[in-house]
């Protein structure tokens, strides 16, 4: 937990358990697997291994943040972004007992709040929401996490089926190209536009996504980002008027060569060549930075919470 955090989209980290099982490539060098392993030995990640519990005192934390809130709004403008969980999922099915709803009274509790539920498991979602969810709780924002298209075609579906005051895509790490316009229909040979408007016959009438955030990956294992992908997702959310965040290019800095050419000894860098000419180079993430193409693009969706 962090009342500061250092990811960009958000304000603060809660996790209401820690622990997690893989179950796709974009969860191959799983950051919170490796910080379990440095710190826990491992022993609460896959299946059937116990999650960690939290203390008292760190689930006390959202509350003052609740009693803080004019003030962190009055020094931020906007109100606080919790990410919930960055080292497990809300939706998991090993979950510890009563701690899913726990979190839900903790949400409850804490209503000028911005909660970002981020999940790779949007397929449990519908039978572990909370009874009163109703049209979503004004505070959360639902987020499903694919790293490819075939993730995107599969989940932006069963995402867009649960009714929630937000709805976006944390893409990271981002290891394909990714159509928005043209996502398959689980049932039907027809292609839909998730960002500006769904075929009737798609069934999509529970509204688009609001938020697009991307990502490069980072760690020793970090595979390359091509530099036309996110090219590719801004273009598509601007185009629709979707609020488009792009965190880090990752280890691998494909954003064009000038910068890097000035700054380091190509024959020293690792470089991946793409099959179009293209190239990425290993520079790390601090210095690969978050520019695409010079620009910083920080696109947030508005908040539907009362301040």
């Amino acid at each position: 937990m962090a009342k500061i955090s250092g990811i960009t989209w958000t304000d603060s980290t809660f996790n209401p358990w820690e622990g997690c099982t893989k179950i796709g490539p974009g969860c191959d060098n799983c950051y919170a697997e490796a910080r379990n392993k440095r710190f826990s030995q491992g022993q609460n990640w896959g299946a059937g291994a116990p999650r960690m519990l939290r203390s008292e005192k760190y689930w006390s934390a959202p509350l003052k943040w609740e009693r803080d809130h004019e003030q962190f709004f009055r020094t931020h403008g906007h109100r606080q972004r919790v990410f919930c969980a960055s080292v497990a999922d809300v939706f998991d099915n090993e979950a510890p007992h009563g701690q899913r709803e726990r979190l839900w009274s903790l949400i409850r509790a804490t209503p000028h709040l911005d909660w970002l539920l981020v999940t790779k498991r949007i397929g449990n979602a519908s039978k572990m929401l909370p009874d009163d969810w109703g049209c979503g709780y004004a505070n959360v924002w639902l987020l499903i996490t694919v790293c490819n298209q075939e993730e995107a075609d599969r989940d932006i579906w069963k995402l867009l089926r649960i009714p929630a005051a937000v709805r976006g895509l944390s893409i990271g790490p981002m290891l394909g190209a990714i159509d928005l316009r043209r996502i398959e229909h689980p049932n039907y040979n027809i292609p839909a536009d998730m960002l500006s408007g769904c075929d009737s016959r798609a069934e999509c009438d529970s509204g688009l996504l609001n938020w697009v955030i991307c990502e490069g990956e980072s760690g020793v294992r970090a595979r390359p980002l091509h530099p036309d992908w996110v090219r590719s997702l801004y273009t598509q959310c601007k185009a629709a008027g979707t609020p488009f965040h792009f965190k880090q290019w990752g280890e691998w800095f494909g954003g064009g060569t000038g910068w890097v050419l000035n700054q380091h000894d190509p024959k020293g860098v690792q470089c991946n060549s793409w099959g179009d000419g293209s190239l990425s180079m290993r520079i790390g993430v601090k210095n690969a930075g978050r520019l695409l193409d010079g620009l910083l693009h920080d696109g947030y969706p508005e908040s539907r919470g009362s301040l």
